[in-house]
């Protein structure tokens, strides 16, 4: 009977011999998930005894996770500012990216009531976060996905805020009513021909959260244009883009008359958000 350190140390070695990202971390985080408890709580228990009613469900989500399957998926659960979300093949994996979008938004000086709109909302973790951090506000969150919206509903309830967020389908702001004093959106900005490209675990993400067209803004594009029918006097726009599409995209908002262009940089000091005010 092996115990969890070597059951730790057996599936590190299995995982980095298939190329697995972090391998003891996402050792650790399985084994934690097949014996229900938090992953700090492994240390100290490395000593226990693993049987079969633990190994045979671990092995399988060993192999799925070295077949390239996304540990989030396995999980079925990701945190994201302070909160848990659950996630699944129906919506993008929420990025450390869109979590410092959120601590930067939140910044963002806005009326205690505001109307605020997440465009492309997928597992609703934009939305759900704006409307548990600021009680006040009115909170709608869109997405032209069905089960995109299916999972950002089921989130809701998970986080008692269903009564909060109002969710509907639309394309970009297509069926969207009303002005607003936030409009927030990290929309797919990868070029169509780039996603073969992209990591095993990346691809098990929906195309449609990923393929922001030929040159990976043209969704962005729509969405500046669209936008100027909604925000309110002074209105602000907040946007999560590519690594390469700063320039082009502050441009692009200064043509259509945005001002206070401000490009933001990420963990990784790449120009990952933009910020502006319309009017």
């Amino acid at each position: 009977m092996k115990t969890v350190l070597e059951v730790l140390r057996a599936t590190t070695e299995y995982f980095t011999r298939h190329g697995v990202e972090s391998p003891r971390l996402n050792a650790e985080h399985l084994v934690a998930h097949v014996l229900g408890k938090k992953r700090i709580e492994l240390y100290m228990e490395f000593d226990r005894p693993l049987g079969e009613r633990e190994l045979t469900p671990l092995r399988e989500l060993i192999r799925r996770r070295a077949a390239g399957e996304p540990l989030q998926h396995l999980l079925g659960t990701v945190e994201f500012h302070g909160r848990v979300f659950a996630v699944d093949a129906r919506a993008l994996i929420p990025r450390p990216e869109t979590e410092l979008l959120m601590e930067l938004t939140l910044k963002e000086p806005l009326p205690e009531s505001a109307r605020i709109l997440d465009v492309g909302t997928g597992s609703g973790v934009i939305a759900l976060t704006l409307a548990a951090e600021r009680p006040a506000a009115e909170v709608t969150a869109v997405d032209v996905s069905p089960d995109a919206l299916a999972l950002a509903r089921e989130n809701a309830a998970r986080l008692e805020l269903a009564e909060r967020v109002r969710f509907f389908q639309s394309d970009l702001l297509a069926a969207v009513e009303g002005d607003f004093d936030l409009i927030v959106a990290n929309l797919p900005y990868i070029p169509g021909g780039e996603i073969a490209s992209l990591s095993r675990e990346v691809q098990r993400d929906p195309r449609l959260a990923l393929d922001g067209g030929p040159v990976g803004t043209e969704l962005i594009v729509r969405l500046l244009e669209e936008a100027k029918a909604h925000l309110k006097p002074g209105g602000r726009l907040v946007l999560e883009i590519g690594h390469d599409q700063s320039a082009a995209l502050a441009a692009e908002l200064e043509r259509q008359n945005y001002r206070d262009i401000r490009p933001v940089a990420d963990y990784q000091g790449i120009l990952r958000f933009l910020f502006a005010i319309y009017g």
